[in-house]
């Protein structure tokens, strides 16, 4: 993973230190809360119903076991010994108090971490595929460009107080999983490798309020011309993003506004005139990047795997796990393991600093000392070998980590919802609970296979509802909390917004609801066919039927 230089430390300690005396002075009353504001949105720090929450940037989802030991050490130090991974793989922490922030953000400054462009009008944190540089069906690994955006997007002069925020995704997979198709920019790496890449750009997607599906803007875009290009995009937007409506400044309202034809007109006047030469990636500076990001040696031999097959044959509860929660990797003999954070009375993300300091061991002892965030809010050890899996299955298992539930129902996305977020409308925890106890008979959902159910709290679709197989957006009605189902949207492959199956529901007929939904797809499907295949096969008109029995 990218190392800091030394002029990376200098400006993050830089940054601690400015919002030390910022956060200072308005303690003491020299900056009252409208001056203030801005100052800590630009390093991360909202003010929630429980009080300050900080979100700690995590690059295109990839950690150190040093960093996620210094998140556990923060957690425990200065939280509630509690964190929680989002849907942007990023890290939050929820019970703050306002003057140890700065002390927060100094301690991850050691460890080459910080929480700036994590909120604020500004290029966000740029994210990618929990499987990049190991996936068996990646064309390139994808986050050498994704640093070099990074490295580029960090505090850059012209696109720091942008109309609205602006997220950027980056694939080099077949099948993507890092949802480019739903950001502001995605960048899809359709073929060559190393600094030969090249691109497909998609422009104007997003959630939220106005769900939209990007349009793609070019499709065969050099790897050494994505800075440019990339810049050339924001300064259109820049340009004619509206900021008099921040319901309606988002970069997709423009293009839509506009039509991508427009749009690409626009960027592509502004692409030939602008002076470009300082941003091409030449071939030095990708492999000066490149090289953070080798793929270690893992020593594995037949008899290995051999061995391992021979274990989960007698193991149920092994095999169980090692079907749903592992993924074969490029590399022969080893494979990723998904640490699930769903199960129990746990919320969708959140993790312990005592689990932390697990998985690092983990990382250390049975990888190669690197663990990834995913946008499902499960982490990823990659590198195990298949002489290893085993023993961090027992390890794992002992923790509650283990449940054999990635992919399927159980393993809900969940904003914090009315517990902690101001804007939530309504609970998104307790339904995403009640689901999981209602559907908890293991060999029923591993029958169901993949079914992606995605919980938001409001229309901000921090749980990206609009993408779920099925979907659940909390809503208000006469003070109380209601639901509305969605179903038919996916963020991976074919990329689809769900739809509204009808009437909202109450609180308590969530679960019931999406257990009827699993039981008409049972009696719907043809042979192993997914959820979300069936629903395209047959239309919504049999689901709808289920709404409007519940109501």
């Amino acid at each position: 993973m990218y190392q800091y230089s030394d002029h990376d430390h200098a400006l993050v300690r830089a940054r601690v230190e400015e919002f030390r005396d910022q956060t200072r002075r308005h303690l003491a009353g020299q900056l009252n809360e409208d001056d203030f504001r801005p100052l800590r949105l630009m390093n991360g720090l909202y003010i929630q119903r429980l009080g300050p929450m900080l979100r700690i940037a995590i690059p295109y989802g990839t950690l150190s076991s040093t960093q996620l030991r210094a998140l556990s050490e923060v957690a425990r130090r200065y939280d509630r010994g509690l964190g929680h991974f989002t849907t942007r793989q990023n890290m939050q922490l929820h019970h703050l108090e306002l003057a140890d922030v700065p002390e927060v953000l100094a301690d991850l400054a050691e460890v080459e971490m910080h929480a700036m462009q994590t909120s604020g009008n500004c290029i966000r944190n740029v994210t990618s595929d929990q499987l990049a540089g190991i996936a068996a069906d990646e064309v390139d690994d994808p986050r050498p460009w994704c640093e070099l955006i990074r490295q580029w997007g960090t505090l850059h002069p012209e696109f720091i107080y942008l109309p609205r925020k602006f997220k950027i995704a980056v694939s080099g997979a077949r099948y993507d999983r890092a949802a480019v198709q739903v950001h502001d920019i995605g960048l899809r790496l359709v073929e060559g490798s190393g600094h030969d890449a090249r691109f497909e750009v998609w422009v104007g997607g997003g959630l939220g309020r106005t769900p939209v599906i990007a349009e793609r803007l070019r499709h065969d875009l050099p790897g050494r011309e994505v800075l440019p290009y990339l810049e050339a995009i924001l300064r259109i937007y820049n340009r004619f993003g509206r900021r008099d409506n921040k319901n309606k400044a988002r970069i997709k309202i423009l293009v839509r506004q506009l039509g991508v034809a427009r749009f690409r007109e626009l960027v592509e006047a502004e692409y030939a005139t602008m002076a470009r030469d300082h941003l091409l990636i030449t071939e030095s500076r990708y492999a000066e990047v490149a090289r953070h990001f080798r793929r270690p040696a893992v020593a594995t031999t037949a008899a290995d795997e051999a061995e391992l097959q021979a274990t989960a044959e007698g193991d149920e509860a092994f095999a169980n796990w090692l079907r749903w929660n592992t993924e074969r990797q490029r590399q022969t003999g080893v494979r990723a393991v998904t640490v699930c954070l769903k199960h129990g009375d746990r919320q969708p993300g959140d993790i312990s600093s005592d689990e932390m300091d697990v998985v690092a061991e983990l990382a250390d002892h049975a990888g190669q000392g690197e663990i990834r965030s995913t946008h499902h809010q499960n982490l990823v050890l990659p590198d195990i070998p298949a002489s290893r899996l085993y023993a961090v299955w027992q390890t794992l298992a002992r923790l509650g980590l283990a449940h054999p539930v990635v992919g399927t129902v159980a393993d809900t996305i969940c904003c914090p919802g009315w517990k902690y977020c101001n804007l939530a409308n309504a609970e998104s925890i307790p339904v995403a609970l009640a689901v999981q106890e209602q559907l908890e008979d293991l060999d029923y959902l591993h029958d169901l296979g993949e079914v992606r159910l995605n919980i938001s709290g409001c229309m901000n679709a921090c749980g990206h509802h609009h993408v779920g197989h099925i979907g659940i957006l909390g809503v208000e009605k006469r003070g109380e909390p209601w639901y509305q189902i969605q179903v038919g949207g996916s963020s991976a492959g074919e990329v689809s917004l769900g739809k509204v199956l009808g009437p909202s529901v109450a609180q308590d007929q969530v679960a019931p609801v999406v257990a009827s939904l699993m039981e008409r797809y049972v009696a719907l499907r043809e042979g192993e066919e997914r959820f979300i295949d069936t629903v395209r096969r047959v239309g919504l008109a049999p689901f709808k039927e289920v709404l409007h029995a519940a109501a």
